[in-house]
């Protein structure tokens, strides 16, 4: 199985599945939880929820603000 990630010939994420002759369903299933796995890591997800509904400039901003101080807290913990 080959898994190629070139985002040159389309616009996107996509995972391109070769036979081989070891091919199984586990090369299946591989190929769907890299791809999860890229989606994930590009957040994709995250973005296409932004841009889904309008979002008010004060949520965006109250939302900043409490993951800064999410974050805060959780460097102070770990510097204990």
């Amino acid at each position: 199985m080959v898994i190629e990630n070139d985002l040159s010939k389309f616009k996107g994420l996509y995972i391109e599945i070769r036979k081989d002759e070891n091919d199984n369903m586990r090369g299946l299933d591989f190929a769907l939880r890299k791809f999860k796995r890229m989606i994930k890591d590009d957040e994709l997800m995250v973005r296409l929820q932004e841009i889904s509904h309008f979002t008010k400039p004060s949520a965006i901003k109250r939302d900043k603000k409490n993951r800064a101080k999410a974050r805060m807290q959780s460097d102070m913990r770990k510097k204990r």
